[in-house]
């Protein structure tokens, strides 16, 4: 099995997320006690408001029939096209938002030249020009339009070089077997072997089948299921991985519950789609 694309997480209101939920929590302290927990972004999109509900009905819920499931099937195509990319370095440049810090030079102009942080609205301020938009834009669109701006009004042939000097508003979570769990910045388009080596490689008792990135596709949570040495012996493609991603490595000792987990989100059988 290359990947696994599991149907999305809905919120509350039915038997089947409470069953999803409860099975969350159980895994998260496994994790924690592994030394290492789900990040709250995660807890949040997943672990909704149906625990209240969980308490009183408890969490035995009978899994989803075979017609549920596959009803199910369509959106299941659907969350799958986001996890189907590749990382391929370089075909996608670095998009700027908000709390990014970029550097700025004007060739001979030094009173020009400076750091700026991107407002929360998008947008850098300079002498001269004043406020420029530049959320979503790359380093070299925004170089385009400060030359145009410069150009226009007050040097000749101005020289502007913009590049990024702190990443910060593009994140992605790592968290389990891995030596530096963590939340980390993202630069452009990166694979989740980059993720895992930016993370200082699997812990030794990692369950390098039990790789899951779960990811926010369509308004819905999603997640998809990895096995690390199929992607290293080219058995399976390299996904990239998107902002907001929270990658988690199961600890090969916690097995049984993660699989559990996994049944619970609908992997085994017909809610599954295999790469």
């Amino acid at each position: 099995m290359r990947m696994q694309v599991f149907a999305h997480i809905t919120g509350a209101g039915s038997g089947r997320s409470s069953l999803v939920a409860a099975l969350l929590l159980v895994c998260t302290g496994v994790l924690a006690g592994c030394g290492a927990s789900l990040n709250s972004e995660l807890e949040s999109g997943l672990v909704t408001n149906s625990l209240a509900a969980e308490q009183k009905a408890g969490i035995g819920v009978p899994p989803p029939s075979i017609s549920e499931s596959r009803s199910e099937s369509a959106s299941v195509a659907t969350v799958a096209e986001s996890f189907t990319s590749v990382a391929t370095p370089g075909n996608t440049a670095y998009k700027i938002g908000p709390q990014d810090v970029l550097e700025i030079s004007v060739f001979k102009v030094p009173e020009l030249s400076r750091s700026v942080q991107v407002a929360d609205r998008g947008t850098i301020n300079l002498p001269l020009v004043g406020e420029v938009p530049a959320a979503g834009k790359t380093a070299r669109e925004i170089e385009r339009d400060l030359t145009a701006k410069l150009g226009a009004e007050y040097l000749q042939s101005p020289q502007v070089t913009v590049y990024v000097k702190e990443y910060n508003s593009q994140r992605v979570t790592i968290e389990g077997a891995v030596k530096k769990p963590g939340v980390y910045p993202i630069r452009g388009k990166t694979s989740l072997l980059q993720f895992v080596a930016i993370a200082e490689g699997l812990d030794p008792a990692a369950d390098t089948s039990g790789v899951v990135v779960f990811r926010q596709a369509n308004g819905k949570r999603s997640a998809a299921k990895f096995d690390i040495d199929e992607i290293r012996a080219g058995l399976a493609e390299d996904p990239a991985i998107k902002q907001g991603d929270i990658i988690v490595v199961s600890h090969s000792g916690m097995k049984t519950a993660w699989h559990a987990f996994l049944q619970g989100l609908g992997v085994a059988g017909k809610a599954s789609i295999f790469f």
